[in-house]
């Protein structure tokens, strides 16, 4: 069991930068992987990003490639999402997921176990 919780969500004009973190609680943090997802009012939640166990493999969707960045700290059990160059269609509550097989980065959010409580994203243009 894994408890994690979201923060580093707020408003912020396009063009510009958030960092958001997922501290998770547990011993078994660095054996998971981990994925950031996100979603609209109405819509599915959809993959932003996602990172392995160990850091080596990192996946994000097409739409934030080369703008966001998924990483991780094992030692303060915490992964984070640099977001750059924002865009008003960013505007989402971010979640945070953890996945026991820690591997791979499944981009389906049915492949995560565990979630966080989400924080808010809005950008105005």
């Amino acid at each position: 069991q894994v408890q994690l919780v979201e923060s580093g969500g707020g408003l912020v004009q396009a063009g510009g930068s958030l960092r958001l973190s997922c501290a998770a609680s547990g011993r078994t943090f660095s054996s998971y992987a981990m994925g950031w997802f996100r979603q609209t009012p109405g819509k599915e939640r959809e993959f932003v990003a996602a990172i392995t166990r160990t850091g080596g493999t990192r996946s994000y969707a097409d739409s934030v490639k080369g703008r966001f960045t998924i990483s991780r700290d094992n030692a303060k059990n915490t992964v984070y999402l640099q977001m750059n160059s924002l865009k008003s269609e960013d505007t989402a509550v971010y979640y945070c997921a953890a996945r026991p097989s820690g591997g791979a980065t499944p981009t389906l959010p049915g492949s995560y176990d565990y979630w966080g409580q989400g924080t808010q994203v809005t950008v105005s243009s």
